[in-house]
């Protein structure tokens, strides 16, 4: 989270009225960032007074509140948090509690990974650095039982794969048995430090086996790593895990 993107929810307080209603509105944030959680939890204020929040700093406390809370209308959740895999986190609390809308609010702005979060339930995405009144009405709209989608990122085009880029299946077959080992603990958000404390080698063999998943895998970054690989089933694959 951004010093920005807090001070682009602040930026329009008291913008947009509360939602209309008599039932207090009950929210759940799920960030682990603290600072962002505040800067969420205080737009959120702002725009609908009387509303009743919660606050997680990770997919487990989250659904601890939602099973102690059945009565809470919306969750707002981040994609990327710390042993969080890809729609790990989304896919888990849309399973346990179908019944709340998820709203993702991320730091992740790329049209496809807007699209597959939809694919996996989320009612609505926005991103971080929106402004207060963006997000007030993403929240009325799902609310509402809309769908909502920022309409510069929505009307976006989503990338076509290369040509000469193999399916991902194809591409992780490539990997040998120690990097598909460093692959499985990347997808569980470990750092090198971690991988390297479990396979019992050293850092500099670990940045090694990354550098050569990224090779392999044809991207450039760890979180791509995750998303490309977010549905593949590895037991399918063969690779044992």
């Amino acid at each position: 989270m951004t010093a920005t993107a807090a001070s682009d929810f602040d930026r329009d307080a008291g913008s947009a009225a509360p939602l209309a209603g008599e039932t207090p509105l009950r929210l759940l944030v799920v960030d682990d960032h603290p600072l962002f959680r505040e800067a969420l939890a205080s737009a959120i204020a702002l725009a609908f007074p009387k509303a009743e929040l919660h606050e997680a700093d990770g997919i487990r406390s989250a659904c601890d509140i939602l099973g102690q809370n059945p009565a809470i209308d919306l969750t707002l959740l981040d994609l990327s948090m710390q042993g969080v895999t890809g729609f790990d986190g989304l896919d888990t609390i849309r399973a346990r509690f179908p019944r709340v809308p998820i709203l993702i609010v991320s730091g992740l702005t790329e049209p496809r990974i807007m699209q597959e979060a939809v694919r996996h339930g989320a009612a609505g995405f926005v991103p971080k650095a929106v402004d207060k009144a963006t997000l007030t009405r993403a929240i009325s709209e799902v609310l509402g039982g809309a769908l909502f989608l920022p309409p510069d990122l929505a009307a976006a085009p989503v990338p076509a794969r290369s040509a000469d880029k193999a399916p991902v299946a194809e591409r992780v077959a490539r990997l040998t048995p120690q990097q598909m080992r460093v692959l499985a603990m990347i997808r569980q958000g470990k750092l090198n430090k971690q991988i390297a404390h479990e396979l019992q080698v050293g850092d500099s063999t670990v940045k090694a086996h990354v550098s050569e998943i990224l090779r392999k895998l044809e991207v450039i970054s760890r979180t791509q790593i995750v998303i490309e690989t977010a549905y593949l089933d590895f037991d399918q694959a063969g690779t044992g895990f």
